[in-house]
């Protein structure tokens, strides 16, 4: 096999993978209410559970209990109150920082941005509707796309070699303008050019939580978060990206008072 080749020797796997994941997703998106309030939960335990599995992989009985803590705290934000819920995770943290024998710090700052982006998910579809969730996730889609197919085709500078040796500016760029692209269907005429930079910035959030789970991996030496989705590597791998930018987005939301989307 040619180094071209090999370029994509794994395309068919994240394609047949992606597939499901996107189906799986949508349907929970579109049906809201407890459906994504399931999904929501089960995804942040996993991703919890193999965050811990690589920062201290002889503790698996941290990894489990955290995820399911993580899952539960998640999944009760359909039946407590939101500050109860908060509360429940903020446990959760202080939990994971006091029992982890390794990697405290980063458990301490990656845990949150995990915990933020599983409940903005869900608030998101509540409180803004489906539209604003439907914009976020095809940004973050659109600039995955974008900077698989760009960065392969094109090449060039790495973006930060020591981090993500497989980024480079060519495929990160890509990323901001197919995500640029992507919003305009999004928003009404005259805020078209405002949901496009908005929608550059979620999707460099979206790189910048890829770049920092790379740099986890990295720091563990792992290659993926693990082995459940094949092509992706594991849930944390696929939804490092979706769960900063979804915590972007619900900031965003907060400084700006609205989103100017087509209703």
């Amino acid at each position: 096999m040619n180094v071209r080749a090999r370029k994509w020797d794994d395309l068919r796997a994240r394609l047949f993978s992606g597939l499901i994941i996107a189906a799986i997703g949508l349907g929970a998106i579109v049906m809201g209410g407890v459906w994504l309030n399931i999904l929501v939960a089960m995804l942040a335990g996993v991703m919890i559970w193999e965050l811990v599995r690589m920062l201290s992989p002889d503790q698996m009985t941290a990894a489990q209990a955290l995820s399911a803590l993580t899952g539960v705290s998640v999944l009760l934000i359909n039946g407590l109150a939101f500050q109860s819920v908060w509360l429940l995770l903020l446990a959760t943290g202080v939990i994971g920082v006091l029992w982890l024998n390794k990697g405290r710090v980063i458990f301490l700052f990656y845990a949150p941005i995990i915990f933020v982006g599983a409940i903005s998910a869900f608030v998101i579809r509540t409180q803004l509707g489906l539209s604003i969730l439907l914009l976020v996730v095809a940004v973050v889609v659109m600039t995955d796309v974008a900077g698989y197919f760009v960065g392969r085709f094109v090449g060039g500078p790495k973006f930060w070699p020591k981090v993500s040796p497989k980024k480079t500016w060519s495929g990160t760029v890509g990323g901001w303008i197919g995500a640029a692209i992507i919003s305009v269907p999004f928003a009404e005429p005259r805020f078209g050019v405002v949901i496009a930079i908005v929608a550059v910035i979620l999707a460099f959030a979206s790189q910048l939580g890829d770049i920092a789970e790379s740099a986890i991996k990295r720091r563990s030496g792992v290659k993926d978060s693990s082995g459940l989705l094949p092509g992706h590597g594991g849930f944390l791998d696929r939804f490092d990206g979706m769960i900063a930018a979804l915590a972007a987005s619900y900031i965003v939301w907060i400084m700006v008072g609205g989103w100017p989307v087509a209703g």
